[in-house]
């Protein structure tokens, strides 16, 4: 079942569908502990998802797909970007127009992640994994 959520695109309203999560085959039937939870594509011979049975569950095809103008936007209309350093900082500020999200990369050092913070807010863009603490430092100096 798809949920749709309208997002506002260059001043074009478009719809978002979100799809329910690609199970992995036989998903649940037993304890699974070193199987990671992703797709796999199916090759049993008597495999129910394989022959597209309804009971086994959806997989993932073309007809999931959005529109090219809301694809990787989350649900608050914003396109998520995962910044590593100042370049690709740089990079997503001149090409989001102030419609992105940043998230900083988990190997960058506090130093930098501090500076780029700095940027950020002064540019009034939304930080999805710099805590209000480490913002209220930020905005003190």
């Amino acid at each position: 079942m798809f949920a749709i959520v309208l997002i506002r695109y260059w001043g074009i309203i478009m719809k978002k569908k979100f799809h329910s999560k690609f199970n992995i085959p036989n998903f649940g039937t037993k304890s699974r502990k070193g199987v990671k939870d992703r797709w796999r594509k199916q090759t049993g011979k008597d495999n129910k998802k394989r022959k597209k049975l309804a009971h086994a569950g959806a997989e993932p095809t073309i007809g999931y797909r959005n529109m090219e103008g809301v694809r990787g936007l989350k649900r608050n209309g914003r396109l998520a970007v995962l910044v590593s350093n100042e370049k690709e900082f740089r990079d997503a500020v001149v090409s989001g127009n102030g419609n992105i999200e940043i998230t900083f990369a988990k190997a960058m050092g506090y130093r930098k992640r501090e500076m780029l913070a700095k940027r950020a807010i002064e540019k009034k863009i939304r930080i999805t994994n710099f805590n209000e603490r480490e913002k209220k430092k930020v905005g003190d100096e």
